[in-house]
């Protein structure tokens, strides 16, 4: 029986200081049967001409041009070209484990179709990596270890961008690259998790994700904050929001406000309440704010939390469970 062969889909913009590391990491893989397919959005540096020099002399590695502009039409330009029973992202300024691709496959061959292969990811950064990223590591790969990904799907991206593969006909099964939605990752996760597919746990770090201050998740607009919470409301009302139940949003911060407005824009209807007494009874968008006490006037009531202190959700978390609610059916952090 053949190998089966894997899709490395790679696109890359002005990215010259990294490139090449990423793909001698590709090279060095114990699993030898892939294709990668690099895709140029459109570079002004030298980005190309390293990619070139790698294709004169290793014919798994195929270079092409974004046909559109931006990364999901590069994603989209990539797929189109592959040929892999399996597909995984890559992003030209990480680094892959060698053994990644060989962990991955025999994962998804264990397991079988609907599953998901997912890593642990290791943040590197030459002036050293900031707290926030350090905690977001330990919490994805707290979640990676035991497969509970889609728990939190809602704080943040659960699933690596550049550290997952699939059975191809799984990838199309949920839509592939097709939608036109930003965070384009996600949202894939998103679409991932309503699928059904289960996330396989994994104690190794296959990729070693760089962070430095021009990378594009930093700084292009469509990482916004403002892009996240439309995603996670959007899937919010489409997979876990139960129309005969009372919603509640806990938090009138600034994610809070975004989120009421984007019920109001869906004409959904919803109770507003906090722990903030500077903030009790006045009316925000023509809705009052309520204690959180109210939640107890309430029947089997949902709730979305956007309180960001990690101490105030704790305290949240207590309420919760001490009222015996369930998370991921009675309420669900959003930050």
């Amino acid at each position: 029986m053949s190998e089966p062969l894997i899709t490395i889909i790679t696109p890359f913009k002005n990215t010259e200081s990294f490139i090449e590391e990423c793909v001698q990491s590709i090279i060095n893989q114990s699993y030898t049967n892939w294709e990668a397919i690099f895709v140029d959005d459109n570079s002004t540096d030298s980005s190309f001409k390293i990619i070139e020099t790698f294709t004169s002399k290793e014919r798994r590695i195929k270079l092409l041009n974004n046909e559109g502009s931006g990364i999901i039409e590069a994603l989209r330009t990539a797929y189109k070209a592959s040929s892999g029973q399996y597909i995984t992202r890559m992003d030209s300024d990480d680094i892959m484990a060698n053994n990644r691709l060989e962990h991955m496959l025999n994962d998804l061959i264990l397991f079988g179709r609907k599953h998901l292969s997912i890593g642990l990811v290791k943040y590197f950064r030459d002036d050293g990596i900031s707290d926030g990223y350090a905690k977001y590591e330990t919490w994805i790969n707290g979640l990676t270890k035991v497969g509970q990904n889609y728990s939190e799907i809602y704080k943040e991206c659960v699933v690596p961008s550049p550290c997952w593969m699939l059975h191809k006909e799984d990838f199309d099964n949920c839509g592939g690259f097709s939608p036109n939605l930003y965070p384009e990752d996600y949202d894939l996760t998103f679409r991932f998790y309503k699928a059904g597919y289960t996330c396989i746990p994994c104690s190794e770090v296959l990729l070693h994700w760089r962070d430095y201050s021009t990378r594009t998740s930093r700084t292009h607009e469509h990482y916004a904050q403002n892009y996240f919470l439309d995603i996670k409301v959007r899937y919010f009302l489409e997979l876990d929001y139960d129309k005969s139940r009372p919603l509640t949003i806990w938090g009138a911060g600034s994610k809070g406000k975004t989120v009421a407005q984007l019920l109001i824009k869906n004409s959904i209807l919803f109770h507003w309440i906090c722990d903030n007494p500077k903030k009790i009874g006045k009316h925000i968008y023509n809705k009052e704010m309520l204690k959180f006490e109210h939640l107890k006037e309430l029947t089997n009531p949902q709730s979305i939390v956007t309180v960001a202190n990690e101490e105030a959700q704790n305290e949240i978390r207590s309420y919760f469970s001490k009222h015996k609610m369930t998370s991921m059916t009675d309420y669900f952090f959003f930050c």
